[in-house]
């Protein structure tokens, strides 16, 4: 038996559609709100799935009282609850306009009719969500933390250093490698700690935690403009606990 279709959840471009009042709006068509959709997905097409997503052209305007806002900022507004759901709905809808055609032959991609999937209506080529697994690592020494500086964080943000999987490597070889190549860390014992769906456009962030084996900081001024360890007295702006980096901060405050 089908699912009926829940809300729908309203992007333009990186935002999401929220009321005045930072709710998110829940119309059993967007229709209702007078937009007209680029795309869409309504739950009910899958019996498996409980999001419906649509989008709208980036010169949309929102409705009386309502406005877009940048979906992180959704994580601090609703937490962690109401993210989640709007991440996926946002997932979904990346990688449903990243699919309109084929790589294999350039043919016409439809949504399939059994699964979560996009089909190629040429030579039937079959294209599932990507996720992309990224390691998130709290590294530890005497007593402090290694908290950086990316030229992407908000003023004065500082956080545990991340970065993406790449092929053949374990999970804990990526851990090891990033940390080497933006601060010239060599880690000893590497222990899983928890992940986070993180839709910053499709990642899955998988937490560690570390030991210092040797080496000083040496950032690489790329990805890293600023790095130090910190003792818990002198911690600095962190993310929230929302989030999986600020857990982590949180669990090595929590130990010390």
């Amino acid at each position: 038996m089908k699912k009926t279709a829940s809300k729908y959840y309203i992007f333009r471009g990186e935002e999401i559609l929220v009321m005045n009042e930072n709710t998110i709006p829940a119309p059993e068509k967007p229709e209702e709100l007078g937009l007209l959709t680029i795309r869409s997905f309504e739950s009910a097409q899958l019996s498996e799935s409980s999001i419906s997503w649509a989008e709208v052209d980036r010169d949309a305007e929102a409705p009386s009282g309502m406005k877009f806002i940048s979906r992180r900022h959704l994580l601090d507004i609703l937490g962690e609850e109401a993210f989640a759901p709007a991440g996926l709905a946002y997932h979904y809808m990346n990688w449903t306009r990243n699919t309109l055609y084929c790589g294999r032959c350039g043919g016409i991609m439809r949504d399939s009719d059994i699964e979560r999937a996009r089909v190629c209506s040429n030579c039937g080529y079959i294209s599932y969500p990507l996720i992309c697994p990224a390691i998130i690592v709290a590294v530890e020494r005497e007593g402090m933390i290694l908290l950086a500086r990316s030229p992407r964080f908000p003023k004065g943000r500082y956080s545990v250093l991340a970065g993406f999987v790449e092929p053949g490597e374990s999970l804990e070889d990526t851990v090891r490698r990033e940390v080497m190549e933006e601060v010239s860390i060599e880690l000893d014992e590497v222990r899983y700690f928890g992940s986070q769906p993180w839709p910053f456009p499709h990642s899955l962030m998988l937490g560690f935690t570390a030991s210092w084996k040797s080496g000083e900081i040496n950032i690489d001024g790329v990805e890293i403009e600023d790095a130090h360890w910190y003792s818990p007295e002198n911690i600095p702006n962190i993310p929230s606990t929302r989030s999986i980096s600020g857990r982590l901060i949180k669990n090595f405050l929590a130990k010390n």
